[in-house]
């Protein structure tokens, strides 16, 4: 197994620094820079600084959420150079060979750094064997080497590696976090991001910071007047337009089973997304009953929506609508169904049908 260090990199990080992206530009560079994961920074930040670090952590959580990022910022507080930080992918690395090659390297003293620390990236992918050869390195490593394992799947990772490790979960971001970094972001590119573009991009990111601004990125390198609304992101993206989920919205609301049916139908044709599609029906559903019973939440509402948004769905949801609370469970019910279902408009349409079985 080849571990490679940072300064063996170094060619093709100067190579790519021209044509460096949105997610490695904006990296965190130390822990009061990493957004949302005070949990996990917290505590590493007050084991640097009381000089209590452990020999080996387990970060886990879904993909895009900076473990690798966090990981590297714990190795540069600790005073770990370029020489003497290596980074493992284990999902390429994962037989007993590469790990006993692994803990025969961990010996040898650093460069010229404090520790030598290790980043192991999805070590959930190490095999049975592997694991039972890295149990004993890992318990008891040299006083020089620090372990960082990272997983997207905890619960792959055997008991008896989670024991002998201080393990932290990383949070996924809330929607509305997600879509703020996004427009900071756009903000320092020159880039003005409307609230309902950057809350779109936030959803099609699906909880991750990497994939949140790498779609930002591809929106960016559309826009000509450095102004993005949403349409340029549904533009660019190929997200569900507005306006196709308005089309159901206002079906619903006048209970024209047909209309919805179509619709959908017209969406299907379009080959639009319908996980997604559905999810912005929901949302829409959800909004259009919270602007009607919810006067206190209109000034947030209109904010966070944009004046347009806000006044079509307070147009469909007046007391005449035929949209109610047992709409949305319909759609909801239609969420779940979705996932099996071997065609993916079938579940909307046994919820309009659900709904308007007279219609």
């Amino acid at each position: 197994m080849r571990m490679h260090s940072r300064r063996e990199r170094g060619l093709y990080t100067a190579y790519t620094m021209a044509h460096q992206s949105l997610y490695r530009a904006y990296r965190p560079q130390s822990f009061a820079e990493v957004v949302g994961q005070e949990q996990v920074t917290g505590p590493l930040a007050e084991a640097v600084a009381r000089g209590k670090v452990g020999h080996a952590y387990l970060f886990a959580g879904s993909r895009g959420l900076g473990k690798t990022t966090v990981a590297r910022i714990l190795a540069r507080e600790l005073g770990c150079t370029e020489h003497d930080l290596y980074e493992v992918d284990a999902a390429s690395n994962n037989s007993v060979e590469d790990i006993r090659t692994l803990s025969e390297g961990v010996y040898t003293l650093p460069f010229e750094s404090p520790y030598k620390v290790y980043i192991l990236d999805e070590v959930h992918m190490l095999s049975k064997s592997a694991w039972n050869a890295f149990l004993k390195t890992l318990e008891e490593p040299p006083a020089h080497t620090i372990f960082i394992l990272a997983t997207t799947e905890l619960e792959k990772v055997p008991e008896t590696v989670q024991s002998r490790c201080q393990v932290f979960e990383f949070k996924k971001p809330t929607r509305k976090g997600l879509a703020e970094v996004v427009r900071k972001v756009a903000e320092q590119e020159g880039y003005e991001l409307a609230p309902d573009a950057a809350d779109l991009i936030a959803l099609l990111a699906s909880g991750s910071y990497r994939d949140a601004l790498s779609v930002l990125q591809k929106t960016l390198s559309g826009s000509v007047d450095k102004k993005l609304t949403r349409a340029e992101v549904e533009r660019v993206t190929g997200a569900p337009r507005r306006e196709q989920v308005h089309v159901l919205i206002s079906a619903l609301a006048a209970g024209e089973r047909a209309a919805a049916l179509a619709a959908v139908e017209k969406a299907t044709a379009a080959s639009v997304d319908m996980t997604l599609f559905l999810e912005l029906v929901i949302e829409a559903l959800r909004n259009t009953l919270l602007i009607r019973y919810a006067p206190e939440l209109h000034a947030s509402l209109a904010e966070e929506l944009g004046a347009d948004e806000y006044t079509a769905l307070e147009h469909v949801g007046r007391r005449t609508s035929h949209i109610t609370h047992k709409t949305l469970l319909a759609f909801l019910t239609a969420s779940e169904r979705i996932r099996y279902s071997p065609i993916p408009a079938l579940p909307l349409e046994l919820a309009i049908l659900e709904l308007f079985p007279e219609g």
